[in-house]
């Protein structure tokens, strides 16, 4: 039996979620879209597996990543026995886009038009949405996929889409201001609209100190599923 590690890579660009995908460079299923994935040496964890797959794959380094899932139905590979020990990553897009490798096509998808992809990674890529979307309403975890500066509309696109549901702007906007997260900057993005919105940076003290704790950002989350 084979330990894999495979890695479910979401990305914002400011407008929308979006999956990172790479064509996959051996038989079986070659030239066809996969996640991130390799196999664990025998002098390595499975987060630290996860990690070098990742660099080697993509170029990325030192981004938020978390054990999901084993995945070890017997026959999910045609060849042969192999368990596979699944992450999820949150990055920001435009802060990695040009350390991604050529070398497997590796390629930014929406996640409303995800290509078929190679075994069970689609079920990998639903459980990972899942997971997101119950962490992201009680932890600050989704600012890891956002720049230093943003703005509040940005903010709300990405809980907008991580939930797939429109949410109130106002109740939104004031829920996470009281968190007392961000700290307004003075200068105003202005390609959005002729006022503009003010800049926001995360304030990395009070988000180190709370984020394990449960501040409600999105009440009633399983209601969103």
């Amino acid at each position: 039996m084979l330990v894999a590690v495979d890695s479910i890579i979401f990305g914002f660009d400011g407008y929308e979620l979006k999956l990172l995908l790479i064509q996959r460079g051996f038989e079986p299923e070659k030239g066809k879209w996969s996640l991130m994935g390799g196999f664990v040496q025998s002098d390595e964890n499975f987060e630290q597996a996860g990690n070098r797959v990742l660099k080697q794959l993509t170029g990325l380094k030192d981004v938020y990543i978390e054990q999901l899932h084993a995945f070890g139905e017997p026959n999910r590979d045609p060849v042969e026995r192999i368990v596979s020990v699944a992450y999820f990553a949150l990055i920001d897009i435009h802060r990695y886009e040009k350390q991604l490798s050529d070398d497997f096509h590796a390629e930014w998808f929406s996640l409303k038009k995800i290509p078929k992809l190679i075994f069970d990674h689609s079920k990998m890529v639903k459980m990972a949405q899942e997971k997101l979307r119950y962490k992201a309403a009680f932890h600050p975890i989704l600012f890891e996929l956002l720049p230093e500066k943003f703005t509040l509309p940005q903010l709300y696109n990405l809980y907008t889409g991580v939930y797939d549901t429109v949410l109130d702007k106002r109740n939104f906007t004031r829920k996470i201001l009281s968190t007392k997260l961000l700290i307004k900057q003075k200068e105003k993005e202005k390609e959005g609209s002729k006022k503009g919105a003010f800049y926001y940076k995360l304030d990395k003290r009070r988000y180190d100190s709370t984020f394990h704790s449960f501040l409600n950002f999105i009440p009633n989350p399983d209601n969103l599923k």
